[in-house]
C-alpha cells in the first residue's frame, strides 16, 4: 500500500517572495545610474567598481524575480514537480557571479596598487553618492531580511545587496582617508578587503545550492534521527529504501519503503508516520510504500 500526500501553502509564498525582490530592485537598479555617471564624472574607479557591483546587485536580483515567476508555473506531464527548482538556480548563478566579482575585485585592486595610479579624484561627489547608495543598500537589506533565511532566492539577493553596502562603507573610508592624507593606495587595500569579506559568503550560499540541485540531504535533517523517531511507532519493524531531498528551499519531500506488524491498523501507522514528520521534522509531501516483508530494495540501492 502507498499513500502520498501534500499541504500547498506556495501561491501566497510566492507573493510573499516577489514583493521584496520588486522593491530591491526599483532601489538598487535606479541608483545603479546614479552611482555609475558619478564615478565616471569624479574620476573615481573606485566608486565605477561599487557601481558594477550594485549592476550585479540588479542582474542578481531580476533573475531571482524571472525564476519566482517560472516555478509558480503548475506541474505537468513532462515537469511532475513542476518548476520549483528555477529558484535554486538563480542563487546558484548569483554565487558564481559574486565570487566572478570579488576575484575581478581583487586583480582591479593589484594592477592600480602595483601601477600607482594617478587619477585626480574628486572626493566630494565619490563621498556623498557612497553614502547615498549606502542607505539604499540598508534600505534593501531591510526588505529582504525577512524571508532570508527561509529561501535561497532571498538569500541570495540578501548576501549580494549586502556586499554592496560593504563596498559603500569602503569606498566612504577610502574617500575619507584619501581626502587628509592624498593615500590612493587605500582605495585598493580596502577594495581587496572587501573582496575577500564577498567570496567566503559566496561558497556557502554555492554549497547550499548544490546540495539542493544534487538532491542531498537537506540542511537541519539527520536521516539517523528521522529513522528513530519513525522506528518508535508501534507496529513499525523495519524502515528501508528511506530519501529525502529538497526540490527548493521550502519544499521537502520523503519517501520509503516501510515494513508493519499485520497486527496493527495500515492507516493508524501512516497517520502516525505523517504526523512525526510534519511536526518534527516540516515535511508534509510524504510517500510510502507499506510492506508486511521488505522487498529487497534496500540492497538493490544500496540503503540500510
Amino acid at each position: 500500500m502507498s499513500e502520498e500526500t501534500e499541504h500547498n501553502h506556495s501561491h501566497g509564498f510566492s507573493k510573499a517572495k516577489e514583493k521584496p525582490l520588486i522593491i530591491a530592485l526599483l532601489l538598487t537598479g535606479t541608483f545603479f545610474f546614479v552611482e555609475l555617471f558619478t564615478g565616471i564624472f569624479s574620476g573615481s574607479l573606485a566608486l565605477i567598481s561599487d557601481a558594477t557591483h550594485m549592476l550585479t546587485d540588479v542582474i542578481g536580483i531580476a533573475i531571482a524575480l524571472v525564476a519566482i515567476k517560472i516555478a509558480k508555473r503548475p506541474a505537468d506531464l513532462k515537469r511532475t514537480y513542476g518548476y520549483y527548482r528555477f529558484e535554486i538556480l538563480a542563487p546558484s548563478f548569483n554565487a558564481f557571479l559574486l565570487f566572478f566579482v570579488g576575484i575581478y575585485i581583487i586583480y582591479e585592486s593589484y594592477e592600480r596598487f602595483m601601477n600607482k595610479d594617478t587619477v585626480d579624484l574628486k572626493i566630494g561627489p565619490m563621498f556623498f553618492v557612497a553614502i547615498a547608495g549606502l542607505i539604499i543598500n540598508l534600505i534593501s537589506m531591510k526588505i529582504l531580511s525577512s524571508g532570508k533565511d527561509g529561501n535561497l532566492n532571498l538569500k541570495g539577493a540578501y548576501l549580494e545587496v549586502m556586499s554592496d553596502m560593504i563596498s559603500s562603507v569602503g569606498v566612504i573610508i577610502a574617500a575619507i582617508i584619501i581626502k587628509f592624507t592624498g593615500w590612493k593606495w587605500v582605495d585598493s587595500i580596502i577594495a581587496i578587503a572587501i573582496a575577500l569579506f564577498i567570496i567566503p559568503r559566496t561558497w556557502s550560499l554555492l554549497k547550499d545550492s548544490m546540495n539542493i540541485l544534487l538532491e542531498g540531504v537537506p540542511k537541519g535533517i539527520k536521516l539517523e534521527n528521522m529513522n528513530s523517531e519513525l522506528s518508535k511507532i508501534e507496529g513499525v519493524l523495519n524502515i528501508h529504501d528511506l530519501h529525502v531531498w529538497a526540490i527548493s528551499n521550502d519544499k521537502i519531500n520523503f519517501t520509503a519503503h516501510i515494513v508493519y506488524s499485520k497486527n496493527y491498523n495500515q492507516n493508524k501507522i501512516l497517520n502516525e508516520i505523517k504526523e512525526v514528520l510534519e511536526h518534527k521534522f516540516h515535511i508534509t509531501h510524504v510517500t510510502i510504500q507499506l510492506e508486511l516483508e521488505n522487498c529487497g530494495q534496500d540492497r538493490e540501492h544500496g540503503n540500510k
